[in-house]
């Protein structure tokens, strides 16, 4: 069984302070939700303050993002190992604003996954076609790209800890919320591709969320769906009692399934 994971992305929201703040209210609020995966991806300067407030919690910590090299002159950038040696939980690969405004390319994603993967960080791989390719009629084909650029090299006993985020790029911060069904639907077809990369077993145990507008109000709906694992929460995710919320309403619809 697939445990559900809800992670929010904070995005260059939240000093260190403001992000501790946000802990102190949010946990909890969520204390007694154990039975699904809570992760938070706070900004590079407030991840070290976010790991301290989490540590012996049922909350875990992840990076934004990560370089795939352990060192070097890059300046700007975090190794793998410098997330691993302040004990960092998760690293977020390939979000779709890295993507746009940082040049982010499916050779990169590839590259930090085989480095998260190496360094024992969960990564969450974010795909998700934009709105033309959707019209096009290219959503198959842009998400089946997406995954085999990402899975290229990984091998099959590699890939259990793998979660990927579907995030159609006209849903992100828009309103715009892909409907249950359209959802459900994009999330086979990485699992389908998924399974012919890295094999059956671990297309079964991978995890594939959803991200895209996703507030207190439909995260049941989409939950609901046999295959979305949960969810990537952007801006819904920065107050502590809406996250909240987002949580405690997948619970028993994910322990429904």
């Amino acid at each position: 069984m697939r445990k559900p994971l809800i992670a929010a992305n904070w995005k260059m929201y939240k000093t260190p302070t403001e992000s501790v703040a946000f802990l102190h209210e949010f946990l909890p609020l969520v204390e007694s939700c154990c039975d699904l995966e809570i992760a938070i991806y706070p900004t590079m300067s407030s991840l070290a303050s976010v790991i301290g407030a989490v540590k012996g919690t049922n909350v875990s910590a992840g990076a934004q993002t990560m370089h795939w090299l352990n060192e070097g002159p890059y300046t700007g950038q975090t190794s793998p190992t410098m997330l691993a040696s302040i004990d960092c939980d998760h690293v977020l690969l390939g979000h779709s604003e890295r993507r746009i405004y940082a040049n982010e390319t499916d050779d990169m994603v590839n590259w930090k996954l085989k480095a998260a993967l190496a360094h024992g960080l969960v990564p969450m791989v974010c795909v998700g076609e934009t709105a033309d390719k959707r019209e096009s009629g290219l959503t198959e084909a842009v998400l089946r790209w997406q995954i085999s650029c990402a899975l290229n090299s990984v091998k099959p006993e590699q890939a259990d800890p793998i979660v990927i985020a579907y995030e159609p790029v006209w849903a992100i911060g828009t309103g715009s919320v892909a409907s249950p069904a359209q959802v459900d639907e994009a999330h086979r077809i990485i699992r389908r591709e998924v399974a012919a990369r890295v094999g059956e077993h671990a297309a079964s145990v991978i995890r594939i969320v959803y991200g895209g507008s996703v507030k207190p109000d439909n995260i049941a709906r989409l939950m609901a769906e046999p295959e979305i694992d949960g969810a990537l929460v952007g801006g819904a995710s920065l107050d502590p009692r809406s996250f909240a919320s987002i949580i405690r309403n997948a619970l028993p619809v994910a322990l429904a399934k």
